[in-house]
């Protein structure tokens, strides 16, 4: 029987294929038959794993505390260079120049990419605004996001960094970005379920070898990262505890 692997939804579109190689490449790696299932959304992912579905997983920083207290699963490895930054952005007609400016009553366009909804929500603090005296907006995308900033049905959208930055120069030069954080130590990791811990060592050590050669690296550029590294328990252990202050 297939182990099940997926990746949070909140992965670029731009690399969708990328991680069907990589899947192939982790199974010839390691020998083990794995099956890549993705889903469209949060909440579809989260009913998979609370089912005990998922042995593999490409995890977003804010569901790692559940994935680690309640699923017992272990972080292996991240991308290197990579961390989850979010960014305020607003549409560039907009005379507002700081967040500080913003009113209650704003309409807040985000996506369901919680530890990127939970740092812009924290951003928009300075204008003393929070989930009680805004208008949430959720869109499927960032590309959505972007776009109902542009077609100004909402007054500012939360990216993630790294989304906001790969959307068409044309696009951008009609956004303006208010604040962008910089917390540095926060990041997607890629984390294994109790029914393969006992292989974690095999896959860590195979995972942070990936770039050294020619195959791997190409891979690894599928998927935009230039090379994975270890990530231990206690490395794991204080991103957890950071999202837990950050969300209190």
């Amino acid at each position: 029987m297939s182990n099940m692997f997926t990746v949070s939804p909140d992965f670029s579109p731009d690399h969708i294929s990328g991680w069907y190689i990589f899947n192939t490449w982790l199974q010839k790696q390691s020998g083990e038959a794995i099956h890549l299932q993705m889903y469209d959304n949060f909440p579809t992912q989260r009913e998979a794993i609370n089912l005990d579905k998922i042995d593999l997983i490409y995890a977003n920083p804010f569901d790692a505390a559940m994935l680690v207290r309640e699923k017992g699963f272990l972080p292996l490895v991240k991308p290197t260079g990579v961390a989850d930054e979010a960014v305020i952005a607003i549409n560039a007609k907009n005379t507002v120049e700081d967040v500080s400016h913003l009113s209650p009553g704003i309409r807040v366009a985000v996506t369901e990419d919680p530890d990127v909804h939970l740092m812009g929500m924290i951003m928009l603090e300075p204008g003393d605004l929070d989930d009680s005296n805004v208008e949430t907006m959720v869109c499927d995308s960032y590309v959505l996001i972007a776009k109902q900033l542009l077609r100004e049905n909402a007054d500012v959208g939360i990216f993630l960094a790294e989304a906001y930055d790969n959307l068409s120069n044309i696009i951008k030069n009609q956004l303006k970005v208010l604040v962008r954080s910089q917390i540095s130590v926060v990041h997607h990791s890629l984390m294994i379920g109790p029914k393969l811990a006992d292989k974690r060592d095999v896959f860590q050590e195979l995972l942070v070898d990936m770039n050294n050669d020619e195959k791997g690296r190409g891979v690894l550029e599928s998927l935009g990262f230039d090379a994975w590294m270890r990530v231990d328990d206690e490395e794991m252990e204080f991103m957890i505890d950071l999202m837990d202050t950050l969300n209190t």
